[in-house]
């Protein structure tokens, strides 16, 4: 993979473009999306932005993302595009299968693939460039990055940094992370002279859901969270019944794996939804606990360092106890004290 500063030059000469994104993407995935959409339009190219999978109500204020096209809505069109493209970005996933049914189109296509992400392992192989770096807060700042460093800072406007500002805001939890590094702080500062009210993007990302869902998490962490105190671990496990009582959409759940954090002492928290096809695990970490490695190693996923993603065809009660049988073999790591 050839590095993404040598694909700077070739931005001169308008293509026909494919973006797309991992399934159900989240702020990131699709305010970087709709940014890199903006930025190449200005430039000249003919961009379709293509989400694998439907997406939460909660993004749709943001510019440009009635253009965006639901490959599982409009499969024969994506398609099309695909054949006839120059380029395809690939952006916030770094290996095909985490776009769902969409994965085998992007891996037959002829066209010349550029990766931007900032998770762990990439699947380097597949893209002729790219740029793969952990250290990043998240891809919007990576697309931040793209425009300025290939010359183009100028085409950044309220619409573009509104877009790019969401994604940072998403990923760094409201910049309260580790990855909110000063060079964020400094991207931000930058956005923020380009126009984008801010106030807007937090009322979109967080105040834009239904009372159904407040309603779910209450019980949720009343029913289904549990404490394990001797590994510092939070567990909430969620049975599709309770989706269904709820009415929960799209979005809905995003944000609750984060909660348990408030809890005195808690190191680890892992999240595990009973989806239709799948039981879909989120685990997040404090310190120098390995979600990744530790989502890798027992179901099938993987992320960062510090907030991952697996899945399991097991039943919900099958996974939750492999969980739990797992648990022990971490007490010590678990129970390091934190600095």
């Amino acid at each position: 993979m050839k590095p993404l500063s040598e694909f700077y030059p070739l931005l001169a000469t308008p293509r026909k473009v494919v973006i797309t994104t991992h399934q159900k993407p989240d702020a990131d995935a699709m305010g970087s999306m709709l940014a890199l959409k903006l930025f190449l339009e200005k430039l000249g190219h003919e961009v379709t932005a293509v989400s694998p999978t439907n997406w939460a109500g909660w993004v749709n204020w943001m510019p440009g993302v009635k253009q965006v096209i639901d490959f599982e809505q409009q499969k024969p069109l994506v398609v099309q595009k695909l054949s006839e493209a120059d380029w395809l970005f690939c952006l916030d996933f770094n290996i095909f299968h985490r776009t769902k049914h969409l994965s085998p189109h992007l891996a037959e296509a002829t066209c010349t693939k550029i990766l931007i992400d900032h998770h762990q392992q990439p699947d380097v192989p597949s893209f002729q460039y790219g740029n793969s770096d952990t250290r990043k807060s998240s891809t919007c700042e990576m697309v931040y990055d793209l425009i300025v460093s290939a010359g183009h800072a100028d085409c950044i406007d309220p619409n573009l940094a509104a877009c790019l500002y969401a994604g940072v805001v998403g990923d760094t939890g409201s910049f309260r992370f580790d990855s909110a590094t000063a060079a964020v702080h400094r991207m931000v500062a930058e956005l923020k002279e380009r126009g984008p009210e801010h106030g807007r993007v937090y009322e979109g990302l967080y105040d834009n859901y239904l009372e159904n869902r407040l309603r779910f998490m209450g019980h949720v962490l009343t029913n289904r969270m549990e404490i394990f105190y001797e590994y510092n671990t939070a567990l909430i496990s969620i049975p599709k019944a309770d989706l269904l009582r709820f009415q929960i959409r799209t979005g809905d759940t995003d944000g609750l794996v984060n909660l348990p954090h408030s809890i005195q002492g808690i190191r680890l928290v892992a999240l595990c939804i009973d989806r239709d096809e799948e039981r879909k695990w989120s685990f997040r970490s404090k310190g120098d606990f390995d979600c990744n490695q530790f989502a890798r190693k027992h179901f099938e996923g993987g992320g960062h360092f510090n907030a991952a993603g697996g899945r399991s065809s097991d039943s919900l009660s099958g996974t939750v106890d492999l969980f739990k049988n797992i648990l022990p073999q971490y007490r010590e790591d678990l129970n390091k004290t934190t600095t």
